[in-house]
């Protein structure tokens, strides 16, 4: 194997890995917020370098800011959206000749 190939490997192994990591983080918020929590408190311990602890705490997760237009749903003080307004009148279908 050539080490163009390998360089050409690995690249797109990184760009699929960020990928994946950036879906999983839209599709599974809490989780991925838990992990890095978990992952933040790990690296952040007085027995690492400094970088390790930086990054650490780089890596920790915003936390909620208690506001309500945030969306954060922590408190429960929000409550439901209101369901948006439903036609209850039938639309018509409207047919017009090509022109």
């Amino acid at each position: 194997m050539s080490t163009n190939l390998l360089v050409q490997y690995v690249v797109i192994g990184l760009i699929v890995l960020a990928s994946v990591l950036i879906v999983f983080r839209k599709l599974a918020p809490t989780l991925t917020n838990r992990w890095l929590a978990a992952a933040s408190i790990y690296f952040s311990r007085s027995g690492h370098a400094s970088w390790v602890r930086a990054f650490g705490q780089r890596l920790q997760p915003k936390q909620a800011t208690g506001n309500c237009s945030d969306g954060c749903s922590t408190c429960g003080a929000c409550g439901t959206k209101p369901p948006a307004a439903a036609r209850t009148e039938p639309m018509p279908l409207e047919f017009r000749p090509r022109q």
